[in-house]
């Protein structure tokens, strides 16, 4: 990500707060980050905080953009952050008040901005306290080492779950995995196939008024902002998939829209929060669809050696 971009899509979202002057001041000096940056934390009378993608190291910023210790860094007022917010709703909270009852905003590129605060019954969060502006970044090739363990040939692939814990690259990981199967390989080879991806929460494909930004393939087609379970039914019926792909499942009802589109021969990639195979059978509707045999093979991500670490590949549980 370039500063021009940097600014486009998130800063300039921010509006005209110290907040906005102390981040891009901070990038300035720190051209390098906004390769790697991760999350921009946000949080009323708390320490304006940027926190490196990979190394997780964290940088405190006073009001001029200057790295220093936590306790002389910039510390937003309520009303900045009513403020930020507001700028961010592009002064109509109103026409965002589905996305907020999600718990967050996703911005041009695919940028999520996670929302804290008070909740009320409906979901809606008001008098909000904190945000966390979680940087999306496409990262072609990524998927290299795990890729060759879901193609089987050219023409054919295995039904998988990828199994991560939290901010372990994932996303990133299935967003690359779409763009191969959606385009073809020549290493591994192959032929390409149409892909349906369900993105519930605009993350994957990182759509914009309704138009992928993040390459996901020329042959695929994107749910923006879809449930899964009713995604999955409505890909197979209407857009005829060979492949379908969606992000963290387990929710109800997922189990059996899986199901609906193995029994009519389509394949699965999907990811799931965990350590390992065996956090996974105890999660009621995963469990479900380990028993089904919905998934051919289950590939585990880590950390280790950076987001997106291979870990491990089992074969499906007989």
């Amino acid at each position: 990500m370039n500063e021009v971009r940097f600014q486009n899509e998130i800063t300039d979202r921010l509006g005209s707060t110290p907040v906005s002057f102390a981040l891009k001041q901070f990038f300035l000096r720190k051209k390098e980050l906004l390769k790697t940056v991760g999350e921009i934390r946000i949080r009323t009378k708390m320490p304006l905080c940027v926190i490196d993608g990979n190394k997780k190291d964290k940088y405190f910023i006073n009001s001029y953009g200057n790295t220093v210790e936590a306790d002389e860094s910039y510390m937003p007022t309520k009303e900045e952050i009513n403020r930020i917010f507001t700028s961010i709703c592009r002064s109509s909270v109103y026409a965002y008040r589905e996305d907020i009852k999600n718990g967050f905003i996703t911005l041009k590129g695919g940028h999520r901005v996670g929302i804290a605060g008070k909740m009320l019954p409906d979901g809606a969060v008001y008098e909000v306290s904190s945000l966390n502006i979680r940087i999306a970044r496409q990262v072609k090739g990524c998927s290299k080492n795990i890729i060759r363990h879901i193609i089987k040939n050219k023409n054919e692939i295995y039904s998988t779950l990828i199994i991560s814990p939290p901010a372990c690259g994932k996303t990133t990981v299935i967003r690359d995995i779409a763009r191969i199967l959606g385009t073809g390989s020549s290493f591994p080879e192959f032929r390409g196939v149409s892909v349906g991806i369900i993105d519930e929460r605009s993350e994957i494909a990182a759509c914009y008024n309704g138009v992928p930004y993040n390459d996901v393939g020329l042959m695929t087609d994107v749910y923006d902002a879809c449930p899964k379970e009713k995604g999955i039914m409505m890909m197979i019926r209407c857009m005829a998939p060979e492949v379908i792909i969606t992000d963290e499942i387990g929710g109800t009802g997922d189990a059996a829209a899986v199901e609906s589109a193995v029994n009519a021969g389509v394949k699965i990639i999907a990811t799931a929060h965990g350590g390992s195979l065996q956090d996974m059978k105890i999660r009621r509707e995963i469990a479900k669809m380990i028993d089904a045999g919905s998934f051919e093979r289950y590939i585990t991500l880590s950390c280790d050696n950076g987001p997106g670490t291979f870990k491990e590949v089992v074969n499906k549980c007989i």
